[in-house]
């Protein structure tokens, strides 16, 4: 059950204290993780996991639909795949940055949440939101373990949180990925996901002008990409992620 909608405030009453995910995505606009880790997320979920999406901005400068419309489909999206909570930051779409105003923003909502994962933009993509999200996200991730790095919530000190890895998706520009996940059994969902947001992608009804995702050869590259991931792993799809850090394993018969 979604926990939270951004745009009510009367929802919040509805967040436990001190929930706790296993996993946030942080990501620049309403869809980012649905195109990019979709399948991960929902496969994740079925494990049991605590699964969060916060969005940086509400995607308001996107040339279809409206901040509005954005965060109907997001909330749609969200009860699909079974998020526990999604919320939106509100930085400006395309005008945020990586500075100590927002950083602080984005560590409030990391030490809110305290997650084990985050999931977040690639490092350089087709949209200059990404690659800046990716490092904004990347550098808060590091500051939120700070002590000295003071925030508030409800006019508390939060303790300090450092994540244990950050994960950097694959979006529209081929990156070779670090790392693959299965995501077979989840690809369906993950498209039922994209499709809760009617205003972006391919509609024949739609009188709106024609956008690089909304394009119907946006979807065929979605979907030879996750088969390109996947067939690399021996999967019919998967989703690349990249990281700046290097990956420790316990067992070497749990790779792939």
């Amino acid at each position: 059950m979604l926990k939270n909608f951004w745009w009510q405030k009367k929802w919040k009453r509805f967040i436990p204290d001190g929930m706790k995910l296993d996993i946030l995505v942080l990501a620049a606009h309403p869809d980012d993780a649905e195109i990019s880790c979709g399948g991960t997320v929902a496969r994740q979920i079925s494990f049991g996991h605590k699964v969060g999406v916060i969005d940086l901005t509400r995607g308001e400068l996107g040339t279809r639909g409206t901040a509005m419309i954005r965060d109907e489909e997001a909330a749609l999206s969200s009860k699909i795949l079974g998020l526990s909570i999604r919320e939106s930051l509100r930085l400006r779409d395309g005008f945020f940055e990586n500075s100590e105003r927002d950083q602080l923003k984005v560590i409030e909502a990391i030490r809110k949440y305290r997650p084990e994962l985050i999931l977040t933009n690639a490092i350089h993509d087709r949209h200059p939101d990404h690659g800046r999200a990716s490092d904004l996200v990347y550098q808060s991730c590091f500051l939120s373990g700070l002590s000295k790095v003071e925030t508030l919530e409800n006019g508390k000190p939060q303790p300090s949180w450092r994540p244990k890895a950050v994960y950097h998706f694959i979006q529209s520009q081929y990156i070779k990925p670090d790392f693959v996940v299965d995501v077979s059994e989840f690809w369906e969902k993950k498209l039922e996901a994209l499709r809760a947001f009617k205003s972006q992608f391919y509609d024949p009804q739609s009188k709106e002008p024609e956008t690089f995702i909304s394009n119907p050869g946006f979807m065929k590259l979605i979907e030879a990409r996750g088969h390109e991931m996947g067939y690399a792993i021996g999967a019919k799809y998967g989703e690349g992620f990249t990281v700046r850090n290097w990956i420790g394993i316990d067992n070497l018969f749990h790779l792939k």
